[in-house]
């Protein structure tokens, strides 16, 4: 392996956990996590989705995200009905979108003074690339 593409791929593992360090510590102050909030995020973008689905969009197992959207449903965040079969398809509740709309402005916040450096040209040509990255890619 080259030392540029092992140095490429530390360098994006750090960011991404900058990135996760810094969102953790602010949906904390709001009462969530990165993870509650990522599977608020994924019900809100995929209305009917299977608990797999779901929990493939969320990088999670499936047994991880039927935890973690248990407590979701504890939390009175998210609702649960019958789907297609034998799937469950959730909801956001009405506090579940609060938490979800209040979530996404710090996640918002958090990424754009990470890539603040950068350009708005630059940014779009990163995004691009790992775009490229992510077709070849699995």
């Amino acid at each position: 392996m080259s030392n540029t593409v092992e140095l490429l791929g530390r360098a994006i593992k750090e960011l991404q956990t900058r990135h996760h360090r810094a969102l953790d510590s602010r949906l904390t102050m709001i009462g969530s996590s990165l993870a509650q909030w990522d599977a608020l995020r994924a019900i809100a973008h995929c209305p009917g989705a299977s608990s797999h689905a779901l929990a493939r969009y969320t990088f999670q197992t499936d047994q991880s995200f039927g935890a973690l959207v248990a407590r979701l449903v504890d939390k009175g965040l998210v609702s649960r009905s019958a789907g297609r079969g034998r799937a469950l398809a959730y909801s956001l509740t009405e506090s579940g979108e609060a938490m979800f709309e209040h979530g996404r402005s710090i996640v918002e916040d958090v990424l754009t003074q990470s890539f603040a450096p950068l350009g708005e040209d630059e940014r779009k040509h990163l995004a691009h690339l790992l775009d490229r990255l992510l077709e070849t890619s699995d």
